[in-house]
């Protein structure tokens, strides 16, 4: 690994090792998921002013309005898509800055991200290139059309909030399937939620206060 990939001071693998101490005491348990984000570098994600608080349980402004969401949220979506057994097909909306991205590539069998905001996909795609985790596609669009040429996906992961669940979104989800959601207004109240699609129903379970930047339609 490069230095930069190492990190020094409050980048180092130390501090990695104090976040997942943390997760742990904030109830992740998946083995898994906390390898994962130990090892994988959450300050590449982020603008180098901010690197140093990188490992911090916070939020983090990666530019145009969004945000890289707290190592706490990544590790709890993480764990509760993963909690029904692997997966192989996995459908990201929202791929932001790639930190997200790079944890769930480590853990499943290929992802379909979809982001739409073209500069934050070419930063992400070129830090996840940088970090040789190559089993993902990329799509600049609409998330709220989901990725239709590749579904059914085993798993979804959302990371914005929409007011409610796109419909194309559900129709993508293979039977079995478990889709990972942030659901509110912006400003306002907002529940994370799992979805598990039935042979002829879908399961919902609202399982924690949340705060996420809106889910937005169209692309630029």
């Amino acid at each position: 690994m490069t230095p930069q990939v190492l990190g020094i001071g409050m980048t180092s693998q130390r501090t990695r090792e104090r976040m997942v101490s943390r997760l742990t005491g904030q109830g992740i348990s998946n083995p898994a998921v906390l390898d994962v984000m130990r090892k994988t570098p959450r300050h590449l994600f982020v603008d180098e002013a901010l690197a140093s608080r990188a490992y911090d349980d916070a939020a983090l402004p990666i530019g145009y309005n969004q945000s890289i969401s707290q190592p706490y949220i990544v590790a709890k979506m993480t764990e509760l898509l993963l909690e029904k057994g692997p997966l192989n097909k996995v459908l990201e909306i929202g791929t932001g800055c790639g930190y997200q991205t790079a944890v769930l590539a480590q853990l499943v069998g290929k992802v379909y991200t979809v982001e739409r905001l073209l500069p934050l996909q070419r930063s992400a795609r070129s830090h996840l290139y940088d970090l040789l985790i190559k089993n993902i596609s990329y799509m600049h669009g609409d998330g709220t059309l989901g990725w239709a040429d590749y579904a059914p996906y085993d798993g979804i992961l959302v990371s914005a909030a929409p007011s409610e669940i796109p419909d194309m979104l559900m129709q993508q989800m293979a039977i079995g399937g478990v889709m990972v959601i942030p659901v509110g207004v912006a400003g306002g109240k907002q529940t994370l939620q799992r979805i598990t699609r039935g042979v002829g129903d879908y399961k919902v379970e609202v399982l924690a206060s949340v705060s996420f930047v809106p889910f937005l339609s169209g692309k630029e």
